[in-house]
């Protein structure tokens, strides 16, 4: 038996289009509400919004993300855009500054009137934007791995839940490169959520933890920071720093001295992008956990590595946000194709159980809780900056947004209201 959480039974279309409405004070005609049709009808191009940092301290992650999602946009204006339509980007750059985020949402929405954005990276940007998208029923459409916990009838997650990235990699630890743990990462919600499943976690598999760090985002001076890690003599770091800090930390690391060797690092937010500030010298033989990297070896990816390099620059890399950046537009797509309609509600209807030959391999977008089924991979770094692959699932592992150490009842279903506890 299951019974209602937090959302409360799902509404109607005609419910939630009255209620929206009201709440903006204007009509609830579809197409006269900001964020419910992508522009006007007829042979107008549809707009959508694209909504990455450019500048700031996570300009050095997001900026390939606008990148990729206009490449795919233009791959499918190439074959005749959607309905017989063009899509429009409307490219926004929140500056790495979560009010911002929010701002640059109210504007995409209500003045551009997308339905659809493609937009964030960090966790703090994407909780300052999800009133916005709830309450004018938006689509957000987010790339990037995240802590979970999070049930959103406005966002689509296509990158990693937690039990697809931060579970697997703890567990691997473990197994293969020692039990005594130090967390180390940014000071905002994803680094402090995921370490909170990470204790969990170690106490349930036999780790221990000895040691904890947050530094703020955009934090450039670790040597403080590498005397504890010396100290605690860990096992295993494991990093949730985000952003261009990473170039400092691990450059500082291996200054005093200290090697994958020693101290191997596993990051979630250190992929092929990031390891082009850092160096593949100085991360040679630390490790990731992602779904995607460049080196997989699938006939799709490798015409969308070419693709890509082709028209930014054959010293540009892809990795797993890009790649998810990619596809998710795609399944967009293919979502409004479906639905034969620019309208926000019809849209996610036709996105749920989508599917895309991506080239990470085959996804698919759940049909109850608007996360993505994707196969799980751990790399090893190598000193040209690529990633060998050393684990991975067997195939595509179905999200679960809620932890299930902390959560154990706790589940995402909109087919039942949203969040749900299974009793």
């Amino acid at each position: 038996m299951a019974t209602k959480r937090n959302n409360g039974p799902a509404p109607s279309r005609r419910d939630f289009l009255k209620t929206t409405a009201a709440m903006m004070g204007v009509g609830a005609a579809a197409g006269t509400f900001g964020g419910i049709s992508c522009g006007p009808r007829g042979s107008a191009p549809i707009k959508v919004g694209i909504m990455h940092s450019l500048s700031g301290t996570m300009a050095i992650s997001e900026t390939s993300l606008r990148d990729v999602e206009l490449m795919a946009i233009e791959e499918i204006n190439a074959k005749g855009g959607v309905l017989g339509r063009q899509i429009q980007p409307i490219v926004e750059d929140p500056a790495s500054d979560w009010p911002t985020f929010a701002e640059k949402s109210k504007k995409l929405l209500l003045r551009d009137e997308v339905c659809s954005v493609f937009g964030c990276w960090t966790s703090a940007s994407r909780k300052a934007v999800l009133p916005v998208f709830e309450k004018n029923n938006g689509l957000l459409w987010y790339p990037v791995q995240y802590e979970g916990n999070e049930c959103s009838h406005n966002v689509f997650y296509t990158g990693a839940a937690p039990n697809q990235q931060i579970g697997p990699a703890v567990t691997w630890l473990l197994k293969n490169r020692g039990k005594k743990f130090y967390l180390l990462g940014s000071d905002y919600v994803f680094p402090r959520t995921a370490n909170g499943i990470i204790k969990g976690q170690l106490k349930a598999e036999g780790g221990e933890l000895v040691g904890e760090e947050y530094t703020p985002l955009g934090h450039m001076e670790y040597s403080t920071v590498v005397n504890k890690i010396k100290s605690a003599k860990p096992e295993v770091v494991f990093s949730t720093i985000n952003g261009d800090s990473n170039v400092a930390f691990y450059k500082q690391l291996r200054a005093a001295g200290i090697t994958a060797n020693d101290i191997p690092v596993m990051a979630v937010s250190v992929a092929e992008d990031e390891v082009r500030g850092i160096g593949g010298a100085v991360a040679e033989g630390h490790y990731a956990a992602w779904n995607y990297f460049q080196s997989v070896d699938t006939p799709e990816n490798k015409v969308f590595v070419d693709k890509f390099r082709t028209k930014y620059g054959k010293d540009r890399v892809t990795d797993d946000p890009i790649e998810a950046a990619y596809f998710q537009v795609h399944l967009w797509a293919q979502a409004v194709a479906k639905a034969g309609s620019t309208e926000v509600d019809k849209i996610r209807e036709a996105a749920l159980g989508q599917e895309f030959k991506a080239p990470e391999g085959m996804v698919r977008l759940d049909p109850k809780n608007l996360h993505t089924w994707k196969t799980v991979r751990i790399g090893k770094i190598r000193a040209d900056g690529q990633f060998d692959v050393v684990w991975a699932t067997d195939g595509p592992v179905r999200p679960e947004p809620w932890d299930k150490i902390q959560f154990p009842k706790r589940d995402c279903d909109w087919t039942r209201g949203g969040t749900v506890e299974n009793t």
